[in-house]
């Protein structure tokens, strides 16, 4: 995970994720059983250490972890706390929610994806073949991010259905949304408003959702509210048979509205009098009127049965893919970065241990990357500026011009049980009063 944001690009097949998708437990175990630690006793220090090291992530994860749920109270859509605090505070609370959530996420190797190349898609999911439009006037901020990608195939129809075949696409392996809903003070109008209020949007709050295995051409459809667009063959399908029926209408029904419109006039009392075949010319007219107002009837609601169809399509499809939301998404998202913070401290530990002779950042690079191939069969560009840089803070590396070394397993255990140790100083600084005064007294 590198410490700086990475930057925005556009989705490309080729790229190779920087996120190992294997379990911190079977790296650790396949380290173990390669046999470059020479003994049991060896093994089982290489063991507690990466025991010790994960139990250290895992505290300073823990702060995250506390730190996001903190911020987030103001702006959960599940709670209703805006009138307790002022908008500086909720101001305050928002930035550093979005600073702390962007770098959780850039530490669980997600990358973000920019809103342009989510929303000027032209056409509709790559799965759901069904087009969206994507309302943003009611957002003030939405962002997508990315993580890992492989083909996933699926069954598609020809013309009228006549005909299948089968594809494989590209699809996201994890996808996290987030929006921030306008508050009351950017909202525009109380038209605005009661649109959200009819989505039981509560202004202010930020929405955040965590999907698995969405193709690139479905990130729109995860958008809050989206509209479904009808095709030019949806379109005509409607249109064309209510053009074939009303036309026939309309032409008997115009020469009848003269009629219609007099005895219309004399039952309003208008007009004195009515020939009696104009009253039966007039219930034609009106015959003529039903028809044309059932076939209007019938094509809206041919259109509403249609755009719930295309909704319900689109909603089966993401039902099982939505792993979690809002609050909920932060220990899966926290957890996540901390496997992966582990998982290259001890890649990297381990390789330069075990290492014959002392290698440069490259080769180890190269070295790691070549084993996660052959054992676990995954191409994973191996960020290996990061995993060095966790060493060297935690006092394990050390540089000879340009040649890598760590410090041995006893060595290194000693060293993290001091920074663990040294967590917390309230024990330290009440033994360091009690022999203050100690030496007073004696003194």
């Amino acid at each position: 995970m590198a410490s700086e944001a990475r930057p925005i690009h556009p989705f490309d097949a080729e790229e190779r994720d920087q996120f190992i998708p294997v379990r911190k437990t079977d790296i650790l175990e396949a380290l173990i059983a390669s046999g470059r630690l020479a003994g049991e006793q060896a093994q089982a220090g290489f063991g507690r250490f990466c025991h010790l090291l994960g139990a250290l992530f895992h505290y300073e994860f823990f702060e995250t972890l506390e730190g996001l749920r903190d911020d987030y109270y103001y702006f959960n859509p599940e709670m209703d706390v805006n009138g307790r605090f002022t908008a500086e505070m909720r101001e305050r609370a928002r930035a550093d929610l979005g600073e702390k959530l962007a770098k959780v996420l850039n530490n669980a190797n997600y990358v973000p994806v920019p809103l342009d190349e989510v929303t000027q898609t032209a056409t509709g999911g790559q799965f759901v073949r069904v087009a969206v439009e994507t309302p943003l006037e009611d957002y003030r901020e939405v962002s997508f991010f990315r993580r890992g990608h492989h083909k996933e195939t699926t069954e598609t129809r020809g013309w009228l259905g006549l005909s299948k075949k089968t594809e494989e696409r590209w699809v996201y392996d994890n996808v996290v949304l987030s929006v921030v809903i306008k508050s009351e003070d950017e909202i525009a109008s109380k038209r605005q408003l009661k649109r959200l209020e009819k989505s039981h949007f509560r202004p202010g709050s930020i929405l955040i959702k965590y999907f698995r295995n969405i193709a690139p051409g479905e990130l729109k459809m995860l958008l809050p509210r989206v509209r479904v667009v009808m095709s030019l063959f949806d379109k005509l399908t409607i249109a064309v048979p209510a053009l074939a029926g009303a036309v026939p209408l309309i032409i008997n029904l115009l020469p009848l509205l003269t009629v219609l419109f007099l005895v219309g006039g004399f039952y309003l009392g208008l007009t004195s009098s009515v020939r009696q075949e104009d009253v039966l010319r007039a219930f034609v007219a009106l015959t003529f009127v039903a028809g044309l107002g059932g076939l209007v009837m019938r094509q809206r609601l041919k259109y509403e049965r249609l755009s719930l169809k295309y909704q319900k399509e689109i909603s089966d499809h993401f039902y099982f893919r939505n792993v979690s939301n809002n609050a909920g998404i932060f220990d899966y998202i926290v957890g996540t970065a901390e496997e992966q913070e582990c998982k290259e401290a001890f890649l990297a530990y381990y390789f330069l241990l075990t290492a014959v002779e002392p290698p440069d950042q490259e080769a180890l690079d190269k070295q790691i990357e070549k084993w996660l191939a052959e054992t676990f069969h995954v191409d994973v560009d191996f960020e290996v500026d990061d995993a060095l840089g966790k060493l060297e803070r935690l006092g394990l590396l050390k540089h000879d011009n340009g040649k890598l070394t760590v410090i041995p397993i006893t060595e290194a255990l000693e060293v993290l049980d001091e920074r663990w140790d040294n967590i917390f100083q309230y024990a330290n600084q009440a033994a360091a009063a009690r022999r203050t005064r100690g030496l007073e007294q004696v003194s």
